[in-house]
Order: structure tokens, then C-alpha cells, then sequence
């Protein structure tokens, strides 16, 4: 089991036609974003404009997560669903989708055999929550969005401020042990690469 605080300062920030978009983490590291040969991708992105049309993405796998503000997702032919914060979608990346509204979203973008979940959680301060990690996950991942956590995983405690992130790479543990230090927004996403 590999444990890991990922800070903000590592992090990739580009822009896209509605606004802007950090990088947390793409598996494997020598992937390229623009050629789509990732595994898995988790960032978060800003929707600045009132209405934008999403990049194409065959071949892609989305979940899409409000963290903050409201938008409406219309996919052609398919679904239209409203977001408000904490809210997700799950949606084909070559599908033709676009937005009403302006947000902050943590997306997890998959391809191939790859699957994953995002979830998040708000906990308040001095709150103490446990998250299970469901059976044979490759990657575990916790990201503070906002506010500030300890977490303890196997008696070792690690802090994640405001913008971190904590990955668990091959995770022995099944329950992570969460202590809120001040209130604080949570993303949980669970990855299984299915080699």
C-alpha cells in the first residue's frame, strides 16, 4: 500500500473554452491529456461562461461532481440533468454535452476497463467520520476542497489541507478514519484499472 499527500502546488492549470481546468492526478504518468491515452483522469474545472459546449471525448467515461454552483447538463439525444452542489452525472465522453449555468465540478474522466465512483461528503468541524473502501480497489483518493481533515489509515494519521489531495495506491486498509480540523468539503473517488 502506497499512501501519498499530493499538494496544490503540483497540481496542472489550463484553460478550455469555458473556463479553466486543474490537473490532480492521470494514470499512467506518461499518458498525454490531448491523445487520450490515460487509464484515468481527476481533475476540476471551472465553468465560467453562462453556456459552453464540452470538448469531444470518445472513447471517454465522465462523472461530473458540483462542488460549487448550478448547471444544467444536456446531452444530445440522451439525458438532461440538473446539478446543484454535491450533485453528479454520469456521462460518455463522445456524447454531444453542454452547459447551462456556472460552476466549480470535479470530474473523473475513465477509458478502457477502467471504473471508478466520486462521492463527496460536507463535514463539520470536530466531526469524525469512517469511509469505506469497497473490495479490490487499485486507487483510493480523498480531496479537500475546502476546509481541512486529519486522516488515519492503519494507525498513521496524515493532514490534507484546503486543495490537497491524499491517493492510496493498492489500499490494504478498508475503512478510512476522517477528523474534521475545521469544516470541510470532501471528494472520494474509488478506481479500479481492471488489468
Amino acid at each position: 500500500m502506497e499512501i501519498t499527500v499530493i499538494t496544490a502546488d503540483t497540481f496542472k492549470i489550463n484553460t478550455w473554452s469555458g473556463g479553466t481546468t486543474t490537473q490532480f492526478f492521470m494514470y499512467p504518468p506518461t499518458a498525454n491529456y490531448k491523445e487520450l491515452n490515460f487509464d484515468f483522469r481527476l481533475s476540476m474545472a471551472t465553468v465560467a461562461v453562462e453556456k459552453s459546449v464540452f470538448t469531444s471525448l470518445p472513447g471517454v467515461s465522465r462523472i461530473l461532481l458540483v462542488l460549487d454552483g448550478e448547471i444544467t447538463l444536456q446531452h444530445e439525444n440522451q439525458h438532461t440533468k440538473q446539478l446543484s452542489k454535491l450533485d453528479s452525472d454520469v456521462f460518455e465522453g463522445g456524447w454531444k454535452t453542454s452547459s447551462i449555468g456556472k460552476c466549480t465540478d470535479f470530474n473523473l474522466m475513465t477509458t478502457g476497463n477502467t471504473v471508478g465512483t466520486l462521492d463527496a461528503r460536507n463535514v463539520t468541524q470536530n466531526e469524525n467520520i469512517s469511509y469505506a473502501i469497497q473490495n479490490k480497489r487499485d486507487w483510493v483518493f480523498v480531496y479537500t476542497y475546502s476546509g481541512e481533515v486529519s486522516v488515519n489509515i492503519n494507525d498513521k494519521t496524515y493532514t490534507i489541507s484546503q486543495s490537497d489531495m491524499l491517493m492510496v495506491h493498492q489500499p490494504i486498509a478498508t475503512t478510512i478514519r476522517i477528523n474534521a480540523i475545521k469544516d470541510s468539503t470532501l471528494v472520494f473517488s474509488e478506481i479500479t484499472t481492471n488489468y
